[in-house]
């Protein structure tokens, strides 16, 4: 998605208006948004939409601003809702095209649909994920997968980065380190004060073992190694307050208690140690509206915090508020970033 239109090119179906919360309606921000993919998909999707339901409140392909990229011979047959090796190369291509486009100015970010790595594999692409392959595209050594959400209720935003990911539960005590750690946190820092403006976070660390180790009783990682690791951190950031490592059943209490409004946000930003320590409460609490936004790239990109969903395609019970929410996110933070340019 790109480039900021003038007012009078603002009524194409091709373009989104985004109502950030912070203005008022009058002062709407219209910017150019770019589909990548097989128009020929687009279309036949729509036809088969608009057949089942006249009244249904639909885009016409045709009056959208897409970059139809031709399907290749060797992938087979790519059918709609089935995952196999046809579909796994078009969503690969796809996503090569965007990151091309964005690499070279032509987008100011990127936002990626749910791809499904068991498809990539089947093509023969043996990248773990999204992240991974737009990391290597873009030549980033450092990167997280942060995923961030609004509440509805208290307009808090909540934010937590994984300091593992697409690994299984079993690597996760041997993959973390003082130097992985180290390195999570200062892009999370860089993070929150360049995208959110906030220069002096409060960042809770969670620990690994169940209630922190319970001083070495039920797992040795906290004693060992994460407690010092924690008070070197301290010295490095005097600015930012650093509270860990805390029991992961306990971490996400305040949270939740923030998100409904019920008290007010004890930390900026939470650093889980692995996947499903950290999306459980993400999920639980914002599974319609959070997004994935991977950090450490040199141009933004943001993805809804759900999965393909096959068993449901065509079936028009698909939720879009989590794709709403990674375009509104992936607009905000990149006019910040523009702004930041500007004003340089």
């Amino acid at each position: 998605m790109s480039e900021r239109r003038s007012l009078s090119e603002r009524r194409s179906l091709s373009e989104v208006e985004v109502l950030s919360e912070r203005r008022s309606l009058s002062e709407v921000e219209v910017l150019r948004v770019t589909t990548i993919g097989s128009r020929l998909i687009l279309q036949q999707t729509y036809d088969r939409l608009r057949s089942s339901d006249p009244t249904a409140v639909l885009a016409n392909p045709e009056a959208l601003d897409i970059i139809d990229v031709e399907s290749d011979s060797t992938w087979g047959e790519i059918v709609p809702g089935v995952g196999n090796a046809a579909s796994g190369a078009a969503s690969f291509a796809y996503m090569e095209r965007a990151i091309a486009g964005t690499l070279a100015g032509e987008f100011s970010a990127i936002v990626t649909g749910p791809i499904s790595k068991t498809c990539w594999q089947a093509a023969g692409y043996n990248y773990p994920g999204q992240t991974e392959l737009l990391a290597s595209k873009a030549r980033s050594q450092r990167f997280g997968m942060l995923f961030a959400a609004k509440s509805p209720h208290s307009n808090w935003m909540l934010i937590t980065l994984l300091a593992t990911t697409h690994i299984s539960l079993r690597q996760v005590p041997d993959a973390l380190s003082p130097e992985l750690l180290s390195e999570k946190l200062e892009l999370l820092i860089e993070c929150l004060r360049a995208d959110f403006g906030l220069e002096t976070p409060r960042i809770a660390v969670s620990g690994l073992n169940p209630h922190s180790g319970e001083n070495g009783k039920l797992g040795n990682e906290e004693q060992d190694w994460m407690i010092p690791w924690l008070e070197r951190q301290r010295d490095r950031f005097p600015r930012v307050q650093l509270e860990g490592p805390v029991p992961p059943d306990t971490l996400w209490v305040k949270a939740g208690k923030a998100w409904y409004g019920l008290a007010e946000p004890a930390h900026d930003a939470y650093l889980a140690m692995y996947h499903d320590q950290g999306l459980i409460p993400v999920k639980l609490m914002a599974f319609d509206r959070a997004v994935n936004t991977t950090i450490g790239l040199p141009f933004v990109r943001t993805s809804p915090d759900h999965g393909t969903a096959f068993d449901i395609v065509g079936k028009g019970i698909a939720d879009a508020s989590s794709m709403k929410a990674a375009l509104q996110l992936a607009v905000e933070l990149a006019s910040r970033r523009t702004a930041v340019k500007m004003g340089s």
